[in-house]
This record gives C-alpha cells, structure tokens and sequence, in this order.
C-alpha cells in the first residue's frame, strides 16, 4: 500500500508539472523551423500562420529557414530539439511523406519522431516556363522537348521533393526525357528559370503568380484535378492530354515526439482558430492555398 501510494503521489505530481507547463506556455517565443529557402510557398505558409497565432498567444513566433538537401536539414533541426513546444517544424509532403520512400536512410522516422499538430494547407502545383522558350499550351512544351531529350531542365526543391517527384510523373505520362537541377527551395528555382539556367519549374504558386501576372513567365497547366481559383484560366495537365493526372502537395505544422499533449492540443486550438479567421484565410487563399486546420489525430492518420 506504501509503495502504491507513493507511486501514485508521484503520478499526480508528475501530471500537476505538466499541466503548469502548459498553463504557463508560451514564456517565450517560438521558433517554426521551415526546412526551405525563404520565399517559396512553405514560407509563406508559415510567416502568416506564425504573425496570427504570435498575436493571439502573446509570444512572437520566428521563422527559421533552414533549406537543402531535400529539406532533410531544417527537419532533422526539429528532431533533435527539445520537445517542449519552443521548435516546431513546417512540415511538408516532401519530408514528411516522400522522403521516406526515395531515400535509402534518412536522420529521422516522419512516424515516430514528431507529433503532429495539425494540417494547414493543400495546394497544386503550377507548372511555368520562361516566355523565351516560346511555348504557350503544355502540347507545344511536350513536342518541344521530344524534340531535345536531355537538353531541357527543369528546376527543384531539392532531390525526392514533391515537386521533383510531379516532373518525374510528368514526364513519364509525357514521354519526354529532362535534366533535373535541385535547389534548396523553389523560389530559388524559379529565379533561375527567369535568369534561363532551367526552363520549367512545377512551382508552388506563390513563387509563380507574381511572374506569371507580370508577364515574365508563362503557365501552361495546374497539377490539380480541377482548375485552379486563384488562376481559373490557366488548364489541368488531365484536360491538356493526360487524363487522371492529380497531383496536390500540403503544409502542416509538427513538433519533436514526446512534447506534452497539453501543449500539442494548446498549439492545435490557436492555429486551427488562425485558420478560421477570415483575413487569414484570405491572404492563404490568394496565395492559392486551400486551409485546412485539422486535429492532431487526423493529421497523423493523413501521414500515415
């Protein structure tokens, strides 16, 4: 009976620091790890997620960008961090999903090293070239690169990124044969493909919808099912030729495994309430991002 009563002393004490722990959390400010070069679509995602919940919880949240290597970097940061609810990491399709499935051995396990918080946006991707290449339907670009196998390259994340893996099924179902060139994050690539190093970026929109409205570069086609809000002229690759085609990407907040599931569910109420809060919805929306604030639960099942 002694040793029970302790035992559950100590339970009750270990669950009453928790609690104060999340009772007295946020202290300081937060750092969201983005594992991509600023400017892309994940970016964006998060420094508007983050000014939106900073505000409500009375903490600043600060992006960290830490891009490369198929944003391995930026995720293995969060996974080696505390779990204490101060490193949180805007995960993505690419790490988190393909990863796993292109690499022989990564740093991390998507499944048992971070808690998921919740899902904040899906997306398509847009695929552009350059107005130099001359091209204006997704046709004229296949028939243009059958023309050049090898000779065409196309720009980006980073090896095994969702949008590296969209090109690749691209140019299967095409036909066609290009040259892959990584980088550390699709802004990145889309600044090349303007300069004429690369000459199709599947980009994000928000890395596109600038150029493509200032006329610098040119949308052949949306990755998605359907026609894009955001861009309702602009065709699907299915109703360019390749029916079936459906390829969307996503942006969902996560934390290192073992961070107290007060914190997690605290974490989960503010940003899904952001997301429902209709200005940030808006600028999410312009930026042809569709908001999803899901529970930590149904972000999990989604991963797996």
């Amino acid at each position: 009976m002694r040793i029970h009563s302790r035992l559950l002393a100590l339970a009750v004490a270990l669950a009453s620091a928790g609690a104060a722990r999340a009772d007295d959390y946020p202290s300081h400010p937060i750092r969201l790890v983005v594992p991509y070069a600023a400017g892309g679509g994940a970016d964006s995602v998060a420094r508007v997620i983050a000014k939106r919940v900073g505000e409500t919880i009375g903490q600043p949240i600060v992006i960290e960008n830490r891009g490369g290597a198929g944003s391995i970097i930026g995720t293995e940061l969060v996974n080696k961090s505390a779990p204490d609810g101060y490193t949180l990491l805007m995960g993505q399709s690419g790490p988190i999903s393909i990863n796993p499935a292109v690499y022989k051995s990564l740093p991390y396990d998507p499944l048992k090293d971070f808690a998921p918080v919740t899902m904040t946006t899906s997306y398509p991707y847009i695929m552009v070239v350059s107005p130099a290449l001359a091209v204006k339907t997704v046709g004229e670009f296949v028939a243009l690169a059958k023309s050049k196998p090898g000779e065409l390259n196309y720009g980006t994340t980073g090896v095994g990124a969702a949008n590296h893996l969209v090109t690749e099924l691209f140019d299967f179902r095409a036909g066609i044969r290009m040259t892959h060139i990584p980088y550390r994050g699709t802004a990145l690539a889309v600044t090349d493909l303007l300069a004429g190093h690369v000459q199709v970026v599947f980009s994000d929109p928000i890395s596109a919808l600038q150029h493509i409205h200032a006329g610098t570069l040119v949308a052949l086609a949306v990755t998605s099912k359907e026609r894009s809000p955001v861009a309702p002229d602009v065709p699907t690759i299915a109703e360019s030729g390749y029916p079936g085609f459906d390829a969307i990407a996503w942006h969902g907040i996560l934390a290192p495994a073992g961070t107290p599931p007060a914190i997690i569910s605290k974490l989960n109420a503010e940003i899904v309430a952001a997301l429902k809060d209709p200005e940030t919805r808006e600028l999410l929306e312009q930026q042809a991002m569709q908001t999803v604030g899901s529970s930590p639960e149904a972000f999990a099942s989604f991963i797996r």
